[in-house]
């Protein structure tokens, strides 16, 4: 059993910023600032990179403004990115719910530095989020056969229990570091309140570094909860598109901006880039 002990945690010092600019559950028509063209999105990751995110967390949307796994398009975005910013690239291999497996194997082609492995199914409002063994399994194993850094995504406690029978039967991530991002308040996962964030830390696998994101009105609380215990945070429009009760959010910055101030007041400021790479064991 892994212990939390507390300020031994991996990037204490600092704080890893990512920004989910724009998630596949918000229509373009009901949010009209989610940043949906190639062109939005590397304006949202520059002016996010200034503000003190180290890595971006990108789905794609096609011409229509509709979630795709297209790989042309995830190619173009990666290398647009890389070219403008110097942001640690995670791909999601989540996509939207409907997406095949095939299609979610296949964002690993377009080679980030990082891509999301969803360590099980969840219940995510009204849909499933299928994520069966065999597929995760794959995930791991494809990350690791072209030297890609996961991101374990973590929506419920028993997912950290299969994380480490992945890691058992599979062997350590691409990078040699283990870090997980644990997703709360997702309805049908796991609460976004302290009380699970802690329950949580004492599952992760020894050594393990963690970043935490709160759903809708679990930001702030989450927020809060992961800079008192080590961890490292992810805010995004993917994740919430107010910035308080009635207003809201402006842009990605905004909210990149105020976890920024938070980590300040917390004395563990933003982790720069080349930090934030050592950490998640991303190559340069």
């Amino acid at each position: 059993m892994c212990h939390y002990h507390g300020m031994s945690r991996p990037g204490a010092h600092g704080t890893l910023l990512t920004v989910a600019p724009t998630g596949a559950e918000h229509a373009k028509a009901d949010v009209p600032n989610l940043p949906v063209t190639l062109e939005e999105l590397v304006a949202t990751a520059r002016s996010c990179e200034q503000v003190g995110a180290a890595m971006i967390h990108v789905h794609v949307r096609d011409a229509d403004a509709r979630p795709t796994l297209d790989l042309v398009r995830l190619k173009e975005t990666v290398a647009a990115l890389r070219a403008e910013t110097n942001l640690i690239v995670q791909l999601s291999t989540g996509g939207a719910v409907t997406d095949s497996e095939a299609d979610r194997l296949r964002v690993l082609d377009a080679v980030p530095d990082s891509a999301s492995c969803t360590m099980g199914t969840v219940n995510f409002g009204e849909d499933v989020f299928l994520n069966r063994w065999d597929f995760v399994v794959a995930l791991h194993r494809g990350m690791q056969e072209r030297g890609i850094v996961p991101e374990y995504e973590i929506f419920d406690l028993g997912h950290l229990a299969s994380l480490r029978r992945l890691l058992d039967a599979h062997g350590l991530p691409a990078g040699g570091k283990v870090h997980v991002d644990l997703v709360m308040g997702v309805p049908g996962g796991m609460p976004g309140d302290t009380e699970t964030l802690v329950a949580a830390l004492r599952l992760l696998p020894e050594g393990a570094s963690f970043s935490a994101t709160g759903i809708g009105r679990t930001t702030l609380p989450v927020m809060l909860a992961s800079l008192s215990a080590s961890g490292h945070l992810r805010v995004g429009m993917e994740d919430t598109t107010s910035y308080a009760r009635g207003v809201p959010v402006r842009d990605n910055a905004q909210l990149v901006a105020r976890a920024a101030g938070l980590a300040k007041i917390a004395q563990r400021p933003p982790l720069p880039v080349a930090e934030a790479r050592r950490l998640l064991g991303v190559s340069s």
